[in-house]
């Protein structure tokens, strides 16, 4: 029994001290930290130390064990208040209120212990004979009246509530089931696939501060973590959200998510991705092969354990999974077909005698341009030149300014090509892009000298498909267009980027860059959520340009919550991951 008082003094010793260090006099959510842990502790000192230990009232032993079994998590509770207002607390005050809380909680779990029912007699042979039924195990059956059943109504609330706040507790430092949300990561995962993700060895923190487990988690490039979505940054406003979401969302049982954008849909946070590229290496990706290098070697090497999980070709597995499983494939055969075919075309591509046609296709079309001064406006955007290009061919031909502007478009970046070549042999991202650049004028050149016949023999448009040769032009622009619109997903420049003076610049230590592993239908670190207009190359001054959304960003170790290990559903795929 004196073993028992001293843990009782200690674990309400710690209590106290932590609700004294929740005291914060600013008028916000931060104020109602202290009420919250010290009316608990105060009622908590009041029922168990004082009617129980010193009153020796048996009534008390349920109301006490109850108490105690909360301790913990009105604590918490407290300390993610206290945190959440608008002044930060010191990394030392964190430290300190944390290893209170870890205090309380290995006193009260000594306390319960002995205060279980098989061991309760060996503190106090009276406290056993109280009639509570969660305390004294004399299980009495009692007839259904009407406060029965309430009590058994609250009794499994109570129980809901605690178990609530255990898997909660679970979930902040040991692991958590995790559903996939997207397709981003087949075929390693489909759509509704739950993991089990281990948190202990990546570092838990406590909520809303830098307090925890240290991370002893060596990552390597094929790992797949879960971790915090750089996108939303890491504001305070944005941390209290998302730790006041998981707490609302577990206490609604998963039917309330606050975590939402401004739009009211989900956050994409957390994300689950695969690591593609670790600390000291610099990378690039073209034609689907991603490339790296280190401060030990300029030479891109190609990073073979990346094409072990990059899918590119997703109707391969149709076989495997079925069009169900997979939601979107996010192109057809058929132009997957079209993509190797550009690929091909591109890197056979003979920058002379593009440049000699080039030249030649603008001097053909003159012959077919009227002597007029109209103002026109002409695009440069691969889209709409494609999507428009009757209209466009129209405006070339309509007079001196229109025929002026092709020549720029077709012609300006040959004037500078043989100064540039040192430049684009920089990496496989520069060189690729220079050439797309010239595919598409050369297509779209073609396409315009053939239009402008067909209009000079006064064809209709709706006719143009039965002349071969303007089809042969056609598809080809098409064809060049489509690689265009997919170039983010399939295509990276060099991340990170060279400095200012052109020398390589590396992923820095503790930090990652990862990507999902179906790279057609993924969100990933090398994109941003929104898109705007930018030019294929900087050798052209009329590049051409389309929308991009690239963005590329690493995320740093404290950024990642754990690593998925194991596939527990559906029952037909259980196994661990696969990441070598």
């Amino acid at each position: 029994m004196k073993k028992f008082t001293i843990t009782t003094y200690v674990t309400l010793g710690a209590a106290i001290l932590f609700s004294l260090l929740s005291i914060h006099f600013k008028l916000d959510v931060s104020f109602w930290a202290f009420p919250v842990s010290a009316v608990f502790t105060g009622f908590i000192t009041w029922a168990f130390f004082w009617m129980l230990l010193k009153k020796n009232n048996i009534k008390f032993v349920a109301a006490s064990i109850k108490l105690l079994q909360y301790l913990p998590y009105v604590l918490l509770l407290s300390f993610v208040i206290r945190r959440a207002g608008k002044v930060n607390t010191q990394y030392w005050y964190d430290v300190v209120t944390v290893l209170l809380w870890v205090t309380a909680l290995v006193g009260r779990w000594i306390l319960l212990y002995k205060l279980n029912p098989k061991r309760i007699q060996n503190l106090n042979p009276q406290w056993k004979k109280t009639e509570e039924k969660k305390s004294g195990g004399i299980i009495a059956i009692k007839k259904p009246t009407l406060k029965n059943i309430l009590f058994e109504i609250v009794d499994w609330i109570d129980a809901i509530v605690q178990a609530v706040f255990t898997v909660l507790l679970v979930q902040i430092f040991i692991f958590q089931l995790y559903v996939i949300p997207s397709e981003s990561m087949v075929p390693s995962f489909l759509v509704k696939d739950r993991v089990v993700v281990f948190k202990t060895s990546s570092g838990p923190k406590f909520p809303l501060s830098k307090v925890g487990l240290p991370c002893v988690k060596n990552y390597k490039r094929g790992d797949v973590v879960v971790f915090r979505n750089p996108q939303y940054g890491t504001d305070r406003q944005n941390e209290i959200r998302f730790v006041a979401s998981q707490l609302i969302y577990m206490l609604s049982f998963t039917t309330i998510n606050i975590n939402v954008d401004s739009n009211g849909n989900p956050k994409a946070d957390p994300l689950v991705k695969r690591i593609c590229g670790v600390p000291g290496e610099q990378l690039v990706m073209q034609d689907g092969t991603l490339y790296a290098r280190t401060k030990d070697s300029d030479e891109w090497i190609p990073v073979q354990s990346d094409n072990k999980f990059a899918a590119w070709n997703l109707n391969k597995y149709a076989s495997k999974f079925s069009y169900g499983s997979i939601k979107e494939y996010p192109i057809s055969q058929e132009e997957y077909d079209v993509m190797l075919a550009v690929e091909e075309e591109r890197c056979n591509l003979d920058m002379d005698l593009v440049a000699r046609e080039c030249s030649s296709l603008y001097k053909q079309i003159g012959s077919y341009v009227k002597n007029s001064s109209d103002s026109v406006q002409l695009p440069l955007y691969a889209n709409e030149i494609f999507g428009k290009f009757t209209g466009v061919t129209r405006q070339v031909i309509s007079g001196r300014e229109g025929y002026a502007w092709l020549k720029t478009y077709l012609t300006d970046w040959i004037n500078n090509y043989d100064s540039v070549k040192a430049s684009l042999m920089q990496d496989a991202y520069t060189e690729a892009n220079y050439k797309l650049n010239a595919m598409f004028k050369l297509y779209s050149g073609r396409l315009f000298l053939r239009t402008a016949q067909l209009l000079s023999q006064e064809k209709d448009q709706s006719s143009f498909a039965e002349d071969s040769k303007f089809m042969e032009c056609y598809n080809d622009l098409r064809n060049v267009t489509f690689y265009i619109n997919i170039l983010d997903q399939r295509n990276m420049p060099v991340f990170p980027k060279n400095d200012e003076n052109g020398n390589p610049v590396y992923i820095p230590d503790g930090s990652y860059f990862m990507m999902g592993d179906n790279r057609f239908n993924s969100l990933d670190m090398r994109h941003k959520s929104s898109f705007s207009e930018e030019p294929l190359t900087e050798f052209d001054n009329y590049s051409i340009r389309y929308s991009s959304c690239l963005e590329q960003k690493y995320v740093s170790k404290d950024r990642i919550l754990g690593t998925a290990s194991y596939r527990f559903w559906p029952l037909n795929r259980v196994g661990t991951i696969k990441t070598k």
